[in-house]
Order: C-alpha cells, then sequence, then structure tokens
C-alpha cells in the first residue's frame, strides 16, 4: 500500500509540473488610451499582475517603483496608488491628470514574484504609453528599465490586423534573439482557446532584438521579452534565478 501510494503521489506531482505553464503579465490598464481635446483629462490606471488570457490575478505587493516620463521629465506616482482586491488579490490603481500634449509613457517596477511551480522569481517592468491632446512625440523614448521593450511602431492608434514591432533591449543594449511572449487581455473571458498553445503566443526576435507580430483582434494586447537576470534572490537559505520582463501593452480596434 505505501508502495502505491508513493507511485500514485509520483505520478500526480509529473501530471502536475509538466503540464502547460502559464504565462504571467504585468499590465498597466489605462481607462483611455488616447485622450482627445474633448475627452475627460483625468484618468485611471489599474496595476495588475496576472494570466490576462485566463483572466486569473495573481497577487501583487506594492510596486518597489511607478512612475510617468513625458518627454524626458519623470514624475514619482509610487505615493498615489490605492490597494484594490480583485478576488482576493492585491492589485493597485490610481487616477492621474493630463496637464500637456505628448505622450506619457507610465511604467512600474514590482516586487519580485516568487513562482513555485517553477522555482524561480519574477520580475516584470511594464509600461503603457498614452497619448494626449494631439502631441504625438516621445512614443520610442527609452525609460531605462534594466530589460525593456522600445516599439518601432507607433503604440497607438493601431487597427486589427496592423503588425506591432519592438525591439527588446538589456541595459540599453539589443538582446538578441530574445524569448517574447504574447497575451491578449480576454476581458470577461470571452474568448475560449481551442487548446493550451493558443493562450500565449511566442515570437522569437531577431540577431538585433527585434520582433513582429500582426495583431488578429481589437483589444488589448501585452508584449512580455524574457531573459534571466544575471543575480539570483536567495530564500530559504538557497539562491534561486530571477526571470526578468520587458513588458508593454498597446490597444488596437476594429474598423468599423
Amino acid at each position: 500500500m505505501k508502495k502505491f501510494s508513493f507511485f500514485l503521489l509520483s505520478l500526480i506531482t509529473v501530471l502536475f509540473f509538466t503540464g502547460t505553464v502559464q504565462a504571467h503579465f504585468g499590465l498597466i490598464l489605462p481607462s483611455d488610451d488616447i485622450i482627445g481635446e474633448k475627452d475627460p483629462k483625468k484618468i485611471t490606471l489599474k496595476l495588475y499582475f496576472m494570466h490576462p488570457f485566463e483572466q486569473e490575478w495573481l497577487n501583487m505587493e506594492k510596486p518597489k517603483a511607478f512612475g510617468v516620463m513625458l518627454a524626458e521629465r519623470k514624475t514619482d506616482l509610487l505615493n498615489t496608488l490605492i490597494n484594490k482586491k480583485i478576488k482576493g488579490k492585491n492589485t493597485w490603481e490610481t487616477q492621474f491628470t493630463i496637464k500637456s500634449p505628448g505622450d506619457y509613457i507610465f511604467y512600474f517596477e514590482p516586487q519580485p514574484y516568487w513562482e513555485q511551480a517553477e522555482e524561480k522569481f519574477i520580475v516584470h517592468y511594464t509600461k503603457i504609453i498614452v497619448q494626449a491632446l494631439g502631441k504625438e512625440e516621445g512614443w520610442d523614448r527609452e525609460v531605462g528599465l534594466p530589460i525593456e521593450i522600445i516599439p518601432l511602431t507607433r503604440p497607438y492608434g493601431l487597427w486589427a490586423g496592423n503588425v506591432f514591432q519592438g525591439i527588446v533591449k538589456v541595459n540599453g543594449k539589443p538582446l538578441p534573439f530574445a524569448d517574447v511572449e504574447v497575451e491578449y487581455f480576454n476581458e470577461g473571458g470571452r474568448i475560449k482557446a481551442p487548446k493550451d498553445s493558443y493562450i500565449t503566443q511566442v515570437i522569437k526576435a531577431d540577431a538585433n532584438g527585434v520582433f513582429t507580430y500582426a495583431i488578429p483582434k481589437a483589444g488589448w494586447w501585452g508584449f512580455a521579452a524574457l531573459t534571466e537576470a544575471s543575480y539570483r534572490i536567495k530564500k530559504d537559505g538557497k539562491d534561486f534565478p530571477v526571470e526578468i520582463g520587458g513588458v508593454i501593452w498597446v490597444k488596437a480596434r476594429e474598423m468599423k
């Protein structure tokens, strides 16, 4: 009986750890991504860590850093964040008032997230660009994050079917052949994936760190460029690897 129980436990463990690993995404979700003259100038920004296609939220401690960059100027917004619970998980929210024309790059650095199933920590540096009042200038500026996707396609005003391109950089230098995961924010879980492989799309950047993706559907799309950090984090007396990700979100609309 003991041998059978051990075999059953081992089988369950193998099945659990050889199943499909869900992709993790940091997310900044603004109430609007393009602010016109007649639009409300106060926007809401929601910060999540989640599986966006499955609409599963993960617990997110208060970020280490959260700010906005307009032109070359950065503004610290960390103390404006308010804790919100979704399905018992910590998320964060703030409001921001647009005062000047330009491209606003919102970004955050999270606390390291321990992923037990993969025995590693995850740190996703996440950003979103909000265009304001017609001045389309600054969307391709680098925030200076340890890993970052710099858009080569203007990251707003996109139609479903448009191609989005970006370059992956680590410490300001292109990362050749970077792995880039792509996922749809499947609000309300309306889209059903026929197989698990459809949930997370996977791209390989080229030798210059450039990737390309054709957006098939209207909505929010996240791109996460992943690599292993040069450092490790200690937990329970043992050093574990750290996955760092540069994440950017873009929105596409249907042409009607």
